[in-house]
């Protein structure tokens, strides 16, 4: 599996090579200065490294119940934390394995099924929107022409409704009750207020100081800050406080 995902890196690095040599050339045909093509390539470079992190983010949160190597295959093509979280974690609920994202997936068979719902779930996009694009894009522009507030509306709150199924397993999430740190409590709820209030001041300055190259890195370092925040009071709260469970 590593060597999987080593050859998966590789191509995606080449890739992109191919692509940015083919730019350069095609910019230096059409009279494109050096610096201008030089200023694209480091702005575009720039821009990669908040998603970047909110990739390796990512790749930690879910290693504890599968591994390295999955989760690295699987963010290196076309995964991000709001489908693979949710896959990985439904396919372990429909297992009946106990402990969600953090306890280790050790069956193989189990191990194999949640790769597959990982994968098949991302597969179908790239299947499907070759073949309906057009008609998609169709229906979607009369729907939202002459309704750009309801569609504004309708995207913010399947993202808020997808935003909320995390914070209720941290607020309200089943764990085992022979498992410590698996189910809501003390410790889930202090590590989901480090997120939500590391997000919200990193957003306040990013507005404040006008810091609009700040905007893409709140999330990621939110996600960070919530790790080690986890970490942090897991070593420094007495234990009967730090792993007080109400759902565990």
């Amino acid at each position: 599996m590593y060597a999987l995902g080593g050859a998966m890196a590789i191509f995606v690095v080449a890739q992109s090579l191919f692509f940015l040599h083919k730019a350069w050339r095609r910019g230096r045909e059409i009279g494109m200065p050096v610096s201008t093509l030089r200023g694209a390539v480091t702005s575009s470079a720039l821009f990669t490294v908040a998603p970047s992190m909110a990739i390796a983010a990512t790749v930690l949160a879910l290693s504890n119940s599968l591994g390295l190597a999955l989760p690295w295959i699987r963010m290196s093509v076309i995964g991000n934390i709001t489908y693979e979280a949710t896959a990985a974690a439904a396919a372990m609920d429909g297992l009946g394995l106990a402990g969600g994202l953090s306890a280790p997936v050790t069956e193989p068979v189990a191990f194999s099924a949640i790769a597959w719902v990982m994968t098949i779930g991302s597969v179908f996009p790239l299947v499907l929107l070759p073949i309906f694009l057009k008609k998609i894009q169709a229906k979607i522009g009369k729907a939202v022409k002459g309704n750009e507030k309801w569609t504004d509306l309708m995207g913010a709150a399947a993202f808020v409704g997808l935003i909320a199924a995390f914070a209720a397993r941290a607020l309200a999430g089943r764990g085992e009750a022979d498992r410590a740190g698996d189910g809501a409590g003390v410790l889930s709820v202090l590590t989901l207020a480090t997120a939500i209030g590391t997000m919200l001041l990193l957003e306040l300055l990013a507005r404040r100081r006008g810091w609009k190259w700040a905007e893409p890195f709140t999330m990621p370092l939110s996600m960070f800050a919530a790790m080690g925040a986890a970490v942090l009071f897991a070593q420094i709260l007495p234990e009967r406080i730090a792993f007080l469970e109400w759902r565990g």
